[in-house]
C-alpha cells in the first residue's frame, strides 16, 4: 500500500489474489478446532503474502490458536520472511528452507495450502496432505505440463490434440479434474471452484477439499478408466499408490 493506505497498482492483482483466498477459508472455518493448537502448512509459500496474510486473519482476527509454517526453496526469500515474522512478532509464524517432496517436520496438519505450486509441485503437496489427513486443503494449481507431455495420439480427440494450445487446456483441465477424484477417493469432499476471474490471473482454478470417514470408491473406478481411455499415470496417482503399499 502507498502512505496514503491505496493499494499500489502493480500490486492489485495479488491484493485480489490473497483476499478471494481468504474468503474461501472463511468458508471452511467452522471445520477447524477451535479448543487446540492448529498446524497449518503453506507449500511453496514465496513471497508469503498470503502466509502472512492468514496468520493475520486466523490469529489476530479470529483468535485461532494457530501454528503456520511456510516451505520454499529460496534461501534468500526464507531469510526474508522469517525475519518479517519476528519483527511483527508472530511467534507462532515460521520459514523454511526446503523440498515439498522430501518435508518432514511434523506429523499432524490441520490444514495444506499451495498457491500456484508449479507442475507437479502440487501433486506432492496433495500427497503429503492425504498422508496426514489434513482436515483442508486449498490448492490453487499452477503450469500443469505433466499430462501434455504424456498425451498420447487418442483419434477420438484429434480435434483438440492435435492443436497445441487446445492440448495444452484440455490437458490443464485433465489433471486437475483427477486431481479432484483422487482426493474424493481418499474420503474428502471436493469441490473445483473458480479461485479469481480471468483478468486477473489465468490461474484461476481451486481445489477445495474437507476430509470426511468414508472413500469414495466410484471415484477409484472413474480415475482408472480416464487414465486407461488416454494413456496417461499422474504423479499424484503414484504417490498415493506408494503411500498405500508402504502401509
Amino acid at each position: 500500500m502507498t502512505e496514503d493506505g491505496r493499494i499500489v497498482h502493480a500490486r492489485t492483482d495479488k491484493f485480489r489474489q490473497i483476499n478471494r483466498f481468504l474468503e474461501f477459508i472463511e468458508d471452511i472455518l467452522p471445520q477447524l478446532d477451535r479448543e487446540r493448537e492448529l498446524t497449518i502448512l503453506d507449500f511453496g509459500c514465496g513471497k508469503s503474502y498470503l502466509t502472512f496474510a492468514m496468520y493475520y486473519y486466523l490469529h489476530e482476527l479470529k483468535g485461532y490458536d494457530i501454528r503456520i509454517i511456510g516451505l520454499d526453496l529460496k534461501k534468500e526469500v526464507i531469510a526474508r520472511c522469517e525475519a518479517l515474522a519476528r519483527s511483527y512478532g508472530y511467534e507462532k509464524l515460521k520459514f523454511l528452507e526446503g523440498d515439498i517432496a522430501h518435508y518432514s517436520g511434523t506429523d499432524r496438519v490441520d490444514m495444506v495450502v499451495t498457491l500456484h505450486a508449479c507442475d507437479t509441485a502440487t501433486d506432492y503437496a496433495l500427497a503429503k496432505a492425504v498422508g496426514w489427513n489434513a482436515r483442508v486443503i486449498l490448492s490453487v494449481p499452477c503450469c500443469q505440463h505433466e499430462i501434455n507431455a504424456q498425451l498420447a495420439s487418442v483419434p477420438e480427440l484429434a480435434p483438440i490434440l492435435d492443436y497445441g494450445l487446445l492440448k495444452e487446456r484440455f490437458a490443464a483441465l485433465v489433471t486437475d479434474g483427477l486431481r479432484a477424484r483422487y482426493l474424493e477417493s481418499k474420503g474428502y469432499e471436493t469441490q473445483v471452484l473458480e479461485f479469481i476471474d480471468m483478468e486477473h490471473t489465468p490461474k484461476n482454478i481451486l481445489l477445495r477439499a474437507v476430509k470426511k470417514d468414508k472413500r469414495n470408491e466410484k471415484a477409484s473406478y472413474d480415475i482408472s478408466k480416464c487414465e486407461e481411455f488416454l494413456q496417461i499415470s499422474p504423479t499424484l496417482g503414484r504417490l498415493l499408490s506408494d503411500k498405500e503399499e508402504s502401509k
